[in-house]
């Protein structure tokens, strides 16, 4: 099940944040063949193309005929398109720096991108739907971040719409009938965006349906309640069956929310098909610099953008292993420069989450790092269950219980983290409506309980520490902010205290 994710590596301070990773100067035109010159073998592929700024549509359609390909969709406002080819040789034709298939890399090498996973050292526990039955008990999460308090006070706004980029969102789910909109909803697995019903709903994958429910389930005594259940979702679909999230898929979902007026955006995944995107490396920089086009046009329209860090466990403070999993055998790695960026979370304007479990502790697969994380939100842990009712602790499920495809599931990942600070900034949205996402972050920021970095992080019990923290109470590389408050995002009260 799609992560889906690995998700931010924040590289070291805020500079690596800020810059994106390629250059935005004028990009070289490569000598284009005469159509008698190709050739059609096939497959045909998908690439995706970055243009010069500006360049009209007429333009780039041309330049793609040209080289031996057809247009599927361009956008202009950001100068990239999304094209077909069967010639091999199409990316050779526009420039390698200019044209990449993420479909052609995963197809010649047998790779699937697995890599993109939630936490799968909790099985999912699955239970059928009940018309009536309470499930709110088991909400551990809820409890973590003051949901059920802020809900005295709201709801949220109907006005608010959260585009949930994932791999579809189960319609006919009673916990989330009435947050769906479908007018607002769309498929992007050809890269162009497909209202059709059968293009966004989910078909393999109930992940995108989880992290709907912990956003906006419904606050009706049934089932479970969402962080913030009177707000909007829309169901944008940038996962295919084979749980793969290729850049044009993701490029199609951040324009697709842009242009209709999503206020918040969560992305629970990677996107494929390496662990990094870096700079002067071809294909890397040209899906680089088409997702930083991408994000920075939605956020330009109003939405704030929120992703799920990586599941890896992993420093990101320091560059690592660029390494595609292979579906057998091993694959070609290659150490990752300081100036390589996980995306989408890495980009420039996204609020990035790391994950805690019931003890408000790192969750031991999710990705940490001083200037990686922003705020941190409950994900789960198998080494942490939740002590309520009196119970033993024992006895209580320590991953999350959300919305699955016919009934509810429990799942652990920083897939699950990021759409309760999703939920919490559609609670920050609500109440300060004319907010800019820079105002929406800090609002974010300041409304987090700061929660200091643990005196012992050995979870194995090994004597030796299994990750380092570094900051203030006030910030590091754990918890970023704090721990996001639902009730603080909307009494007006600022930040809680600190959690020792």
């Amino acid at each position: 099940m799609p992560l889906l994710g690995r998700a931010s590596v924040a590289a070291l301070g805020a500079t690596l944040l800020a810059v994106g990773c390629v250059s935005a100067a004028p990009v070289a035109v490569a000598e284009e063949p005469a159509l008698g010159g190709c050739v059609q073998p096939g497959p045909v592929l998908r690439y995706l193309v970055v243009f010069d700024p500006g360049t009209a549509d007429e333009d780039a359609d041309r330049q793609i005929t040209a080289a031996c390909g057809g247009t599927v969709v361009y956008y202009p406002e950001i100068a990239v398109a999304v094209a077909t080819s069967p010639d091999p040789g199409f990316g050779d034709h526009l420039g390698r720096d200019r044209a990449y298939s993420a479909q052609a890399e995963i197809d010649q090498d047998q790779r699937k991108a697995r890599r993109n996973r939630v936490d799968e050292t909790m099985p999912p526990a699955v239970t059928p739907l009940s018309a009536e039955t309470d499930r709110r008990g088991e909400q551990w999460d809820m409890d973590l971040i003051k949901a059920p308090q802020a809900h005295r006070i709201t709801e949220g706004d109907p006005r608010v719409v959260v585009g949930v980029l994932d791999s579809g969102v189960d319609p006919h789910h009673p916990d989330l009938q009435r947050a769906l909109d479908p007018a607002l909803s769309a498929g992007c697995l050809t890269g162009r965006a497909d209202t059709a019903a059968t293009a966004w709903e989910p078909t393999s994958s109930p992940h995108g349906t989880h992290v709907a429910g912990i956003i906006a389930a419904a606050d009706d005594g049934k089932g479970i309640t969402g962080v913030a259940p009177s707000v909007r979702i829309a169901s944008v679909k940038v996962v295919d069956d084979e749980g793969h999230i290729y850049p044009e898929y993701a490029v199609c979902g951040y324009m697709w929310a842009a242009e209709h007026g999503m206020t918040v955006t969560n992305s629970s995944f990677v996107v494929d098909p390496w662990e990094y995107g870096c700079p002067g490396h071809g294909g890397q920089s040209v899906v680089t610099e088409a997702m930083r086009r991408a994000v920075a046009y939605a956020t330009a329209r109003g939405a704030l953008n929120i992703a799920a860090l990586t599941n890896r466990g992993s420093d990101l403070t320091h560059a690592g292993i660029d390494s595609p999993t292979p579906e057998g055998g091993s694959a070609q790695s290659t150490e990752a420069s300081d100036d390589c960026a996980i995306l989408p979370a890495q980009l420039p304007g996204v609020i990035a989450v790391s994950s805690v479990g019931a003890d408000q502790v790192k969750a031991g697969y999710s990705s940490y790092g001083l200037g990686a994380v922003d705020v941190t939100a409950p994900g789960g842990d198998t080494r942490q269950h939740p002590k309520r009712n009196d119970q033993s602790a024992a006895d209580e499920q320590p991953c999350v219980l959300s919305t699955v495809p016919n009934g509810y599931g429990y799942y652990c990942g920083t897939s699950m983290a990021a759409p309760h600070a999703t939920g919490v900034a559609a609670l920050l949205a609500s109440v300060h409506p004319d907010s800019t996402p820079a105002q929406l972050t800090g609002l974010l920021d300041q409304q987090a309980q700061p929660v200091q970095c643990p005196d012992d992080y050995d979870l194995n019990n090994t004597g030796a520490q299994d990750a380092y923290c570094s900051g203030y109470v006030s910030y590091n590389g754990f918890y970023g902010h704090g721990l996001v408050n639902a009730l603080a995002a909307v009494d007006g009260t600022g930040a809680a205290t600190p959690h020792p």
